[in-house]
């Protein structure tokens, strides 16, 4: 049985009236689209032994959960409204991650929360995250993206041109 929130979200969504995802912004359009599905059969986000393993998040608490606050970090990609941003430089901010039914969305953002984005990802197993990232300061830009759920403390992603990794 699902939840009742769940339930309202979908007929609300189904009449045009809400969005799918919990945080009430844009939904990342076809989440799980050919674009999508191509990248994941190839795409190996990190691991226990890549960039994202040593500490860089601000803590933040866990139950256990991947639910609740993360810093978040991106790369692979220049945004033109940092001054002498580039490609390989760490973009830094925070997010949130909820969870409904089998689909995990992580809101975040970065240079001082002055630009936010969303992933709408299916959890195709305990550690596999697969879906789209869409930039909701520019919703014409949207990335496939996988996630590795290495611990409740941390998740390693990838996209076609770099990083999208969570931390606590």
């Amino acid at each position: 049985m699902k939840p009742l929130s769940e339930v309202n979200r979908n007929a609300a969504f189904a009449e045009g009236l809400g969005s799918r995802n919990p945080f009430g912004v844009m939904d990342v359009p076809n989440p799980n689209d050919f674009e999508v599905a191509r990248f994941a059969a190839t795409a190996t986000p990190g691991g226990f032994a890549d960039a994202n393993a040593e500490p860089w998040g601000a803590a933040n608490e866990s139950d256990g959960t991947i639910e609740g606050n993360w810093s978040s970090r991106w790369n692979g990609g220049a945004d033109p409204t940092i001054p002498d941003d580039a490609p390989y430089k760490w973009k830094r901010g925070s997010a949130e991650a909820r969870i409904i039914g089998e689909r995990v969305y992580l809101l975040f953002d970065w240079d001082r929360g002055a630009r936010t984005g969303l992933i709408d990802a299916l959890r195709e197993s305990p550690q596999r995250l697969v879906g789209k990232y869409i930039n909701l300061s520019n919703p014409a830009i949207t990335r496939p993206w996988v996630g590795s759920i290495v611990s409740d403390q941390r998740i390693d992603g990838c996209c076609p041109q770099g990083r999208l990794d969570f931390r606590r």
